[in-house]
Parts: structure tokens; sequence; C-alpha cells
């Protein structure tokens, strides 16, 4: 192998195919990342439940492959001088020069590197800003608890022209529902795909204007495995994901249909008052708010404690309403709604709050996101 490359095409490429290098790597081989160089260069990645490939153009001089070190080629191609970059394998080792530098990298045995897995059947697209605004949000309220596995994915559902993506971790719920143009209409599915993976990749890919979704359920393909595989492409990159089993919650159920009251504030305003009376607020501890007419009065700590207090304007109807949150997973929920005016309802005491953004014409809101008071004393 021998090519040419331009050192910034080179480094982005090689980071983002880096995400899917494991930590500890259960096999010598999977530390590893395969650079393949034909017309083009595909650098690819893969350990077992994630596999990562990008694609960048070079100048080849001799088409070939090599397999190396992929925390150390990241490393090593960031910090590179502004200048093209050559790389050239032979006899064990692979030689990347730059400038005035020049790195010698040992190579691995490609034999023993697994075959990555092919891609799913298309599913649809998606624009790939609106998908990662989408996946922001939905993930969110996504647990991190590893002994709840449902509760660390988000679930999409898929049907005809909506994509619904949904996470919970017992204490708040998230919901997020976007367009997008599915390979043929009457396509019906859900999947559970883990939020941490969903989250980089959609960021990850919004140098191209679309996202290709691509779907294997359960059981469906050798190379889906058990679980199932998603699979998302655009800009020149791809990557799969296996899919999360076990039975993620009715959140139907959870979804209020009616409100007693409703409250609507600037949500910058309140983001910061929040934040700032949770200074006061100890570990686990909550902060109150009670509504009443045209005001929001917020506070924390008690009366053995520092206290903080801050009241704000506030359109507000219904009877005088007090309610007490965990500071961050409110404002978690304040941050992810994404419009100027946050709108808090609330059925009965002691009931969650659903919070949203300022309503849709057809009062409708894409994103709600629903959650769990902290009772008085616990």
């Amino acid at each position: 192998m021998k090519i040419q490359v331009d050192r910034d095409v080179l480094a982005e490429a090689v980071a983002w195919t880096a995400r899917a290098l494991p930590a500890r790597p259960t096999v010598p081989v999977l530390a590893g990342m395969r650079l393949y160089a034909g017309t083009d260069l595909t650098l690819s990645s893969f350990d077992y439940d994630v596999s990562a490939q990008a694609t960048v153009a070079v100048t080849t001089e001799e088409e070939g492959s090599a397999l190396v070190s992929g925390r150390l080629l990241a490393e090593i191609s960031r910090s590179l001088p502004a200048r093209p970059v050559q790389i050239a394998s032979e006899g064990g080792k692979a030689v990347l020069s730059c400038g005035s530098a020049t790195f010698t990298l040992l190579t691995m045995p490609e034999e023993e590197y697994p075959a990555l897995p092919e891609m799913p059947p298309a599913a649809g697209s998606v624009g790939s800003d609106a998908f990662a605004s989408a996946v922001s949000q939905s993930a969110t309220a996504a647990g991190r608890d590893d002994t709840l596995p449902a509760l660390t994915g988000v679930r999409i559902e898929i049907e005809g022209d909506t994509l619904t993506l949904i996470s919970t971790d017992r204490y708040r719920l998230a919901v997020r529902e976007l367009r997008w143009t599915p390979a043929r209409p009457d396509l019906s599915a859900a999947v559970l795909v883990p939020a941490r993976a969903l989250a980089e990749t959609a960021r990850s890919l919004t140098s191209g204007a679309e996202v290709s979704i691509a779907l294997a359920l359960p059981g469906e393909g050798d190379g889906a495995g058990g679980d199932g595989m998603i699979g998302f492409e655009g800009g020149g990159r791809q990557t799969t994901t296996r899919l999360l089993g076990g039975e993620f919650p009715r959140y139907q159920a959870l979804l209020p249909t009616h409100a007693t009251a409703v409250a609507e504030l600037s949500t910058p305003l309140l983001t910061e008052a929040v934040k700032r009376v949770a200074l006061v607020a100890e570990r686990n501890t909550a902060v109150r708010l009670a509504f009443g007419p045209g005001q929001l009065v917020l506070e924390a700590g008690t009366g053995e404690e520092a206290q903080a207090v801050e009241v704000l304007e506030a359109s507000y109807e219904g009877d005088d309403l007090a309610i007490a949150f965990n500071p961050q997973y409110l404002l978690d929920g304040l941050t992810a709604i994404d419009s100027d005016t946050a709108r808090m309802s609330f059925t009965e005491p002691g009931k969650p709050a659903l919070i949203t953004g300022k309503p849709a014409p057809d009062g409708q809101p894409d994103y709600r996101y629903l959650l769990m008071p902290i009772r008085p004393g616990g």
C-alpha cells in the first residue's frame, strides 16, 4: 500500500473511525484500525457490537491494506503538521510521513481481524441535522445503569413517514417525533438502540445532508445476529450497531391526556434561575417550585442550611400548586425543548409534569419531556 492524503481529511476520518475501537479489546487485533487503499482509502474498526467505516479520497500509488494500532494512529494524525501525508506499508510495518515527521508503526496480522458486518437493508432516510437534534433530545432521559440494559437505549418506532424516539430512566421520559422518508410507505417496526452509540453517531453524521438508516430486525439475516442490527450512513461514513434486547416500558399510558394547570415561562430565564437556586441544593435534594397567579417562586435549601429563593413572572392557569424536582433532571428537560417558551402542564399533585416547548399551530408538540416530582422529605 502506498498513498498520499490531505492531513485534515485523514485526521477527521481516523478520529471518527476510532469511535468504535473497544476500550478493553478482548483480542489484540480489535485494537487495530484497518486501512484499505483502492481507488479511495477506507478505514474500519469493529468491537463486535459497533462497527465504523470512513471512506476518503486519496492519491493511490499502490493498492493494498494494513492493520495498525487505532489509538496510536488517531493520536499521530491529529498532531501532524498541515502538510500532505504519505502512508506506505511493507514487510510488517507501515510508515507515515508528513513534512519533516516520520512514524513507523508495526502492523497486526490482518488474517486474524474479524470481517465487519454487512450493512442491513435500507429502511429510509432523514435530514442529518434534524436527526441529530431529535436524537440529542430523546437520549436525554436514557438510563445509565447497565444492570437495566433496556433502559440504556433509545426506542425507535417507525410508522410510515414518522419516526418516534423514546427514552426513560424511570424518573423521566423523553419522546420526540420527526418526519422521515421511508423506503416503503407501509414500513412499521420498533427497535431499541444503545443511547450512547446512537448519540455519538447522530452527532458525527451531520457533514452530509441526509442520513440513511438501515435495519435488520432480530432474527433477520446472518449479519444481524440474534438481537438485530441498525446501520447509519452519510457523508462517506457508515456504522452499524447491534440492537438491545429486553422489554421497554409501555410509555404511552404515562403521557397525560389532559391538564388541570398550565404554566408558560421564558425558557432562558427559567433555566438560569434553576441553575442559581440549585447552587444551595445538597446532593439528591430538590428544587421547589410554587406556582400562583402571574408568578413562579423557586426555592432550595432548608432552615438549617444555605437557602435560595427567586421569583419569576409566569403565565399560569390553575389552582395554586407546589411541586419539587431534581434540579439536574429539570435542567435537562429545559435544555432539550429547544424553544424560547417552556410550557409546564400538571394533572394531580404528586403526578409527573409534562414539559414542552411553545405549542405548534395544531397544538401537538413534537417533543415531550415527562418528569417525576420528588416527594417532600424524599
